[in-house]
């Protein structure tokens, strides 16, 4: 579970209705009419630039950015150690008992027991995380295209209101219900971008960059064992994906 996400999130909105509330009754910030043009238009538009299976798996995508568990990289690091001088010690057989947790990880030493080619293993995992990265770039599309249309449809509400109110000058009862369309679909439209689209996106962005590094660590991994490197040199070469701080511990007894 990702705390920042969840306390970043609900806190925003939080102070939102906060404000609303001290601001008299936070009924008057609700308006159908404003909730079914910006929420129910923003969504409609984004389907448009997508097909049905990948717009209705826009809710897998986002329970990424609250629920999303990746494996740090210095226990990847120990594990493809420990796996090194399994390998060297007992063949690649040996490997086969092996307990991992991570599936691309799995499916390299797979490989490995399978008695694949380097290149073969190279190929096969490099296309795996090209894929995987591309099926997350697409969601992260939907959430980068739903922050860009709300505040439009926010505007086009709002316009909507104002043409509402002007043509019915005459009546001053009308003016008020007019009046609070055109300013509430400016705020749903700007709340729906600002604190729910854009911010989740970004996360994903996050997501998916630490993903990609754990599969090229994993890829260079499975590698270094299939060559038969000196457990060692396998660490020394995974640490180069760690932050400079991080890289003097030693993931191997002496």
């Amino acid at each position: 579970m990702d705390l920042a996400t969840i306390v970043g999130v609900l806190g925003a909105i939080g102070l939102l209705i906060a404000a609303m509330i001290l601001s008299g009754d936070i009924g008057m910030f609700v308006d159908t009419q404003s909730i079914i043009i910006v929420f129910g238009g923003s969504l409609f538009v984004v389907l448009s630039n997508y097909n049905l299976g990948q717009f209705f798996g826009i809710g897998k995508i986002i329970g990424k950015a609250f629920l999303f568990k990746l494996e740090r990289p210095e226990e990847l690091i120990e594990k493809a150690v420990d796996m090194a001088d399994a390998a060297r010690k007992g063949g690649f057989l040996a490997l086969e008992e092996a307990e991992i947790s991570n599936s691309f990880m799995q499916k390299g030493v797979d490989m490995l027991v399978d008695g694949h080619d380097a290149d073969v293993v190279r190929v096969t995992l490099q296309k795996d995380i090209s894929l995987t990265t591309q099926r997350h770039e697409t969601g992260i599309g939907m959430l980068m295209a739903l922050g860009e249309v709300a505040p439009a449809m926010g505007m086009i509400g709002t316009l909507i209101g104002l043409v509402a109110m002007l043509s019915n000058m005459d009546d001053p009862k009308s003016i008020g219900p007019a009046m609070a369309v055109a300013l509430l679909t400016t705020l749903y439209g700007a709340f729906l971008a600002n604190v729910i689209a854009i911010p989740l996106s970004n996360k994903l962005k996050l997501r998916v960059a630490e993903e990609k590094m754990n599969q090229q660590l994993i890829l260079d991994a499975v590698l270094g064992i299939q060559d038969g490197q000196n457990p060692r040199v396998i660490e020394g070469l995974l640490k180069n994906y760690l932050a400079e701080g991080k890289r003097s511990v030693n993931t191997m007894d002496d």
